[in-house]
């Protein structure tokens, strides 16, 4: 391993802070404490899967709009939800921005497929409108860039080359990028929860779709907290409202 690397490296320990590596030894899907088995229904069809995500964004869509513009006024609140139909896309969910500054919200029909009923569509739909009303993706392009310009003043204060420079800048970007990301997630986990229950949907039926997909855990540099925190997080927000 290259002295620059070493170098790099230990700017990289300075930039995380008190941060603790931490591997979660328990690597299943894990579920909260209390957390009662919700029965999500039977895989669903394509066309069912489809008539559902309708059934949903109709009610979810203006719903989210309303809660943009009463959160964040200064939002383009005018949300496109749309579906990727290409082929071998991945199951996902996202969301964006078009490039006259327009919310988008992708679903893959690979996402759609997993689902199994309203709730889940409706809570996902919830979370990702909240991540475009939390100001989400300005906050991280904004983590990002500081923490690319920490890493690289960093570097020149200790001395590093050109190099070394350019490798701290990188990876001071990394983790200015993931610092914020599971709050983030989080964040949107709660007011997506308040969204889809106010438009009369299940949140907490809808976060049964954690327990059904691969457990990120609470890794070191992660970007997703674990299901289990997050299904917690769902139930929390429902007990709140209610």
């Amino acid at each position: 391993m290259s002295r620059a690397w070493h170098k790099a490296a230990a700017i990289a320990v300075l930039l995380s802070g008190c941060e603790p590596a931490y591997y979660p030894t328990d690597s299943g899907a894990g579920l909260p404490a209390g957390f009662a088995p919700v029965d999500s229904g039977p895989p669903v069809d394509a066309t069912t899967a489809m008539a559902n995500f309708s059934t949903v964004v109709a009610r979810v869509e203006p719903l989210a709009e309303q809660v943009c513009r009463e959160r964040n006024g200064g939002a383009n609140c005018d949300l496109n939800i749309t579906i990727d139909t290409r082929p071998g896309e991945p199951a996902n969910a996202y969301q964006t921005r078009d490039q006259a500054g327009r919310p988008v919200i992708v679903f893959t029909t690979a996402l759609l497929a997993d689902t199994r009923n309203v709730d889940e569509i409706a809570f996902i739909l919830g979370h990702e409108s909240a991540h475009h009303i939390l100001d989400h993706i300005p906050r991280q392009e904004t983590s990002t860039a500081l923490g690319g310009l920490a890493g690289g003043l960093i570097a020149t204060v200790l001395g590093s080359d050109e190099s070394t420079v350019r490798t701290a800048q990188d990876i001071g970007a990394t983790l200015g990028a993931r610092s914020y990301s599971k709050d983030h997630e989080l964040e949107a986990d709660r007011l997506g929860t308040e969204i889809a229950l106010r438009a009369g949907f299940d949140p907490l039926r809808g976060a049964a779709f954690f327990t059904r997909i691969p457990d990120p855990g609470d890794k070191f540099l992660g970007t997703h907290p674990g299901n289990a925190q997050r299904i917690a997080t769902v139930q929390a927000t429902v007990t709140e409202l209610r």
